[in-house]
């Protein structure tokens, strides 16, 4: 009996090295030699591309509604029968409507997770007047902008073409 527990013991300290030491370490510099960016959590300018970021104003291109807290992020739980859905929805649809901007679906409803950093071209080409008039610059530069921020499909054929907001306000700001 005390040569099974003695193996037992062995083996359960071999594994938590290998399975809790090794194998994590591996793997930890193996994102940070091949993928070093993206192991930091795709950091740029002080926010993750990752995570959306609320941004404030007219001046700024905006992403889809959300608690953009990624400690607590999830859907609201409202179904489409909801007063309470139908009254934010109303809400942000007038909040876009003050601002000159028709919005897409996608401007007022918000995604699953509440941390979606991505809107469509089409909700980016929306705002594009929005922007233009609150920073001084012409429709054409802003929309020029938006074209040159359009991701593809990956590989051309999954997905459907995005813009990171973050990448799109950061390549704003840059204009100045």
């Amino acid at each position: 009996m005390l040569l099974q527990l003695r193996r037992s013991i062995v083996a359960v300290v071999f594994f938590v090295i290998l399975c809790g030491i090794c194998y994590p370490l591996a793997e930890t510099g193996l994102g940070q030699l091949f993928f070093p960016h993206q192991a930091n959590g795709s950091l740029i300018h002080g926010g993750s591309a990752l995570i959306g970021q609320r941004w404030s104003g007219p001046s700024w291109f905006h992403g889809r509604p959300g608690p953009y807290d990624a400690a607590a992020s999830g859907a609201t739980n409202l179904g489409p029968r909801s007063r309470v859905l139908k009254e934010h929805v109303a809400a942000r649809i007038a909040r876009w409507h003050r601002l000159g901007v028709n919005p897409t679906p996608e401007l007022v409803e918000s995604s699953g997770s509440g941390l979606d950093p991505d809107i469509s071209p089409a909700s980016a080409y929306a705002q594009v007047k929005m922007v233009a008039r609150a920073r001084h610059l012409p429709v054409s530069t802003v929309r020029s902008l938006v074209t040159r921020s359009v991701h593809a499909r990956e590989f051309g054929f999954l997905g459907e073409p995005y813009v990171n907001v973050l990448e799109l306000n950061h390549a704003l700001a840059g204009l100045r």
